[in-house]
């Protein structure tokens, strides 16, 4: 894997390689490009559409749209016009090495080995001869069907490749045979590609790829191709070790906070703690003593010292003297958007799902079952804090860092600095971590500001504690259930009100429609339970200036949580077994019943557990993946242990099981730690929790057993990079009520726990 855009001119073919990223940036005419391209010495070069890949895989493919570059030294065009509108790009030069353009950034999920993989399966190359490059923003080329822009976020990445990619590669080993059999004057039919290489048959002829894609890209693109049928696959399917291991392992890998440019400074940030409040003034007298500060920078809402180094500009920081106009941000506390949100809850909201006579049904009930779910505000805490590099110059506008939206990078320099998007360049970096909080670009934003009035490049740096209390949060929500029950036990009856910001109001307006928040309401709207008489409502009900963004797992994290601890308390009422209890209401979703069936088998559900002990269990259909999860936990005077998670996933073909297993695994700790511990509380407007002391994570010492199956299935990939983390909290908290009888209905675990044994000790 290369180092991305920033060393990109240092690759082999670099004239190509620039070529390349220039048309796709939309900098570059076509005919322009393929000019250069044949100054650079030719090759192959294949424009991927990923325009099918919202279609249902049931439906079939229009085929790839791909077409060719230049083919040789003469500089003749290839006849295709308007095939350079691709979503990525597959360049194959003379030494047959294979170049990945792809629009999708790697933060951890192992998107950089799995596309890949797709490409190198169909093409028949090996994988180690495969690289990949960051896309550079470009809405046209380069958005995902399935979330309508050019970003990386609910588990796509694979789930949009899978046919495309497969595709474009087949196409191009068509061409390749296609251009060898033309040189011996053979029947394609006759050869067949093999490890980078076209081999006919019957005299045992072979050449490279390299030596072929001159000719190969003067031949039409075939419109129809033959994929590989899956029985045949080499390569997808079997465990593959990531191809971006080593250079994370030795420190080669380049994310946003390892840039370094010539006569670069540092800019340490102290933003108003409030939240919407902003700079009264500043006495900045003892910060420019300090030695290696050189300036202090004033912002709307902040202010930044500027240092030689990151020491300097941070004790510069910490001796600003600072007065803030705090603002009606400074009257939000947690019990007024508590109240808020139970109040909303009351109210009537818009339907987001109707099946059936639910007010008919429970008159008819034999029982009902009501609770109330609270779920609270969380931080992202990525592992690599908030930072961007900028040099903002006259004429134009660099950024350097980590994104997950890259377009809206561009558009955030476009706002601030009034250059043309054409002036801005975006060197997209490794993501250290995301989980949702690099979907936001208020960080670059404010990087940008300081930048204007700075005349090097700057890097601003947020510190954990600047990171964590000035974060964009995932929302609090409160859910409202009711449940109808016949005389066996069976739901006849199911109301569900979910009150809570909107994200995509923000995010994405056109997506909000007739007050409903898509996300919000995500898998409480579309449950794979038989449930004959429903009605699912959302009211928005956003917190007092408190910023809210998607986070790890985005909607069906809270609604996996609400729905699945209720159907546990169902299955309590109806004293009936919480697995036979959902084996009885999935009739209708087969490959739910499965991952059920797989999951509960390999954790041994059934024999009792020893006192203080507790298993629960959760079903998920999300991200076009069914999960179950088995978690055995231990309770001890309010402490709960997670001793075994045990996780069954259908995610459709398994591209490389290797990096289902591990974002299985990433994302149950993940989960763990949020359903246990974490939660931001506000107080006077200011974010209570400052740093890992007090936003506590899963240590080492407390890592569970987790085991994954993997269930082998035909079907097209589902995702998986979020899945794991959405579906976890109800097992753990219903193996806490088989535990201690003690129903958690309020996130974090620790705290309702702790309510619940004072409560108990006072009385």
């Amino acid at each position: 894997m290369s180092q991305g855009l920033l060393d990109a001119q240092h690759a082999p073919n670099g004239a190509a390689h620039r070529a390349t990223l220039a048309a796709a940036s939309g900098q570059l005419s076509r005919r322009a490009f393929l000019k250069l391209g044949a100054a650079a010495g030719g090759g192959l070069l294949l424009g991927i559409s990923f325009s099918a890949a919202a279609q249902d895989s049931t439906q079939g493919s229009q085929g790839p749209q791909v077409g060719q570059s230049v083919g040789g030294d003469d500089g003749n065009e290839a006849p295709q016009d308007g095939v350079f509108e691709p979503n990525a790009f597959v360049q194959i030069d003379r030494s047959g090495k294979v170049t990945l353009i792809i629009p999708k950034v790697e933060m951890g999920q192992g998107v950089y080995t799995s596309i890949p993989m797709l490409i190198a399966e169909e093409l028949e190359v090996p994988l180690d001869s495969v690289t990949v490059d960051h896309a550079p923003p470009n809405a046209k080329l380069f958005t995902d069907p399935l979330l309508g822009g050019q970003l990386t976020g609910g588990s796509t990445s694979i789930r949009y490749a899978w046919q495309p990619m497969r595709e474009a590669g087949a196409a191009a080993r068509t061409m390749l045979i296609q251009a060898a059999a033309q040189q011996w004057q053979v029947d394609p039919a006759s050869c067949h590609a093999k490890a980078g290489e076209v081999l006919h048959d019957e005299s045992g002829r072979r050449i490279a790829y390299g030596q072929l894609v001159d000719a190969a890209a003067h031949l039409p693109v075939p419109q129809q191709v033959a994929l590989k049928d899956p029985k045949d696959f080499t390569l997808v399917g079997k465990p593959t070790k990531r191809l971006d291991s080593p250079e994370k392992v030795d420190g080669s890998a380049l994310f946003g906070l390892d840039v370094r440019l010539p006569g670069m400074v540092y800019a340490a940030i102290v933003n108003c703690p409030v939240f919407g409040g902003t700079l009264a003034s500043v006495d900045d007298t003892h910060a420019k003593q300090i030695p290696g500060v050189s300036q202090v920078v004033k912002v709307d809402n902040a202010v930044a010292v500027i240092g030689a180094h990151t020491w300097a500009a941070k004790r510069g920081a910490s001796a600003l003297v600072i007065e803030w106009n705090e603002g009606a941000g400074a009257n939000v506390s947690m019990q007024q958007i508590v109240a808020d949100l139970a109040s909303a809850s009351q109210r009537e909201g818009a339907v987001a799902r109707k099946d059936g006579d639910v007010q008919q049904a429970f008159g008819a009930a034999k029982t009902r079952v009501d609770a109330v779910y609270q779920q609270p505000f969380l931080a992202h805490a990525t592992m690599e804090p908030m930072n961007c590099t900028v040099h903002v110059r006259p004429d134009g506008c660099d950024i350097w860092v980590g994104t997950q939206v890259p377009t809206r990078a561009v558009d955030a320099a476009v706002a601030v600095t009034g250059l043309r998007p054409e002036q801005v360049t975006l060197h997209n970096h490794l993501l250290g971590g995301g989980f949702g909080r690099r979907l936001e670009v208020d960080g670059i934003t404010q990087a940008l500001k300081i930048a204007k009035q700075l005349d090097v490049p700057v890097k601003v740096l947020y510190t954990r504690e600047e990171d964590i209390q000035h974060d964009m949060y995932r929302p609090f929500y409160y859910d409202r259930l009711s449940a109808g029950l016949d005389a066996n036990g069976k739901p006849v009856a199911w109301q569900h009100r979910i009150a809570g910001s909107s994200i995509l109001a923000r995010f994405a307006p056109p997506a909000f429609q007739h007050g409903i928040d898509p996300d919000a309401v995500e898998v409480a709207a579309d449950l794979p339970y038989d449930l004959p008489n429903q009605l699912i409502e959302y009211v928005r009900q956003e917190p007092h200036a408190v910023p809210t963004a998607f986070w790890r797992g985005v909607g069906p994290t809270r609604g996996t949580f609400v729905v699945e601890s209720f159907i546990d308390e169902l299955a309590v009422a109806a004293k009936t077994d919480p697995v036979t209890y959902r084996r009885n209401l999935l009739g209708k979703s087969p490959r739910a019943l499965n991952v059920l069936d797989v999951a509960t088998r390999a954790a041994n559900w059934g024999p009792p557990m020893p006192k203080g002990q507790g298993r629960g269990v959760s079903v998920m259909h999300a991200f076009g993946s069914f999960l179950c999860m088995v978690a055995d936990v231990t309770v001890d005077d309010g402490d709960v242990r997670v001793n075994r998670v045990v996780c069954a996933v259908d995610c459709g073909m398994a591209v490389n099981p290797e990096t289902i297993e591990a974002q299985m695994q990433g994302g149950i700790v993940f989960g763990i730690t949020a359903a246990l511990y974490s939660e931001i509380t506000i107080e006077r407007g200011r974010v209570t929790q400052t740093n890992f002391t007090d936003y506590r994570i899963l240590r080492i010492d407390q890592m569970p057993q987790i085991d994954v199956h993997i269930v082998k299935s035909a079907e097209a990939p589902g995702g998986i990079g979020e899945p794991g983390t959405a579906a976890l909290a109800p097992a753990i908290t219903n193996a806490i009520y088989a535990a201690t009888g003690k129903r958690v209905r309020q996130l974090p675990v620790g705290r309702q726990l702790m309510n619940a044994g004072s409560a108990a000790k006072s009385a």
